[in-house]
């Protein structure tokens, strides 16, 4: 989109937007289906202005309180952002989701949705090999350092379980966000972060495993990492899959 584009109003860009009156159940809500809708229709776009707090309020007839906990609420999501004042940046203006937001999003429900480990792992191998397989031609040098940096950390010796996972957790990371696919890094992200605090828990029941199964993890890093830097994205996906399903076999006898 233009600059001159991203400046103008709906109404500016053709017609008027169509607000329809909401019920008084649950209002809130349902002016946050409303201004969804504008969204995915289109018709509301990032650096569209919405229309102030008391009009919007008299488009859709409900309470002016309905309109500023759909506003905090959006706002919360990184959907559009808030400014005070009479300038242009004043007002509630659609903005592009933050990556950040986004993940924190993905991350929590994922948590919360109490998904079977197994979806959960299935997901995690068809994200990571697109994440593997596209590092092998995206990643840059300082994509390359970050990954050395986590395996390096994961091996010294007086590594603990909590430091192992931090690092095992940026490692997988790294090489998401050097496939150059931001949807793609996200959503692995989110799903690997989700994951920090069960993955830790395993670890810390392995006992007298736990020096064997980290041994495995740095093995398999190691594995992936030599075939990103080779350019070869069929084989880092398929070590990647493997190291993904081995590691849940191996955690999973955790006491």
């Amino acid at each position: 989109m233009t600059e001159s584009a991203a400046n103008t109003s709906p109404q500016e860009r053709g017609g008027e937007m169509p607000w329809h009156p909401v019920t008084r159940s649950r209002s809130h809500e349902l002016v946050l289906d409303q201004i969804e809708e504008q969204i995915l229709a289109g018709t509301l776009r990032v650096g569209d202005r919405l229309p102030g707090e008391r009009d919007l309020a008299s488009h859709l007839q409900v309470s002016r309180a309905a309109v500023r906990e759909a506003i905090r609420s959006l706002e919360a999501q990184g959907v559009v952002r808030s400014g005070v004042g009479s300038g242009k940046d004043a007002g509630t203006v659609v903005s592009a989701m933050p990556s950040q937001a986004l993940t924190r999003l993905l991350r929590l429900h994922v948590a919360l949705a109490n998904f079977p480990m197994l979806d959960v792992v299935d997901a995690r191998v068809m994200l990571e090999r697109s994440s593997a397989a596209l590092a092998a031609g995206h990643a840059s040098t300082e994509d390359f350092e970050t990954m050395r940096t986590a395996l390096e950390g994961m091996e010294r010796p007086d590594v603990d379980q909590e430091k192992f996972n931090d690092l095992d957790t940026a490692f997988h990371v790294a090489i998401a966000e050097a496939s150059g696919n931001r949807l793609v890094a996200d959503m692995t992200i989110a799903l690997r972060d989700s994951m920090r605090r069960p993955i830790l828990h395993a670890l810390n029941g392995l006992g007298s495993d736990w020096v064997r199964v980290a041994d495995q993890l740095r093995a398999d890093h190691r594995a992936i990492l030599a075939a990103i830097e080779s350019g070869d994205g069929e084989l880092a996906a398929e070590r990647v899959d493997q190291h993904i399903r081995s590691a849940h076999t191996a955690l999973s006898t955790a006491d």
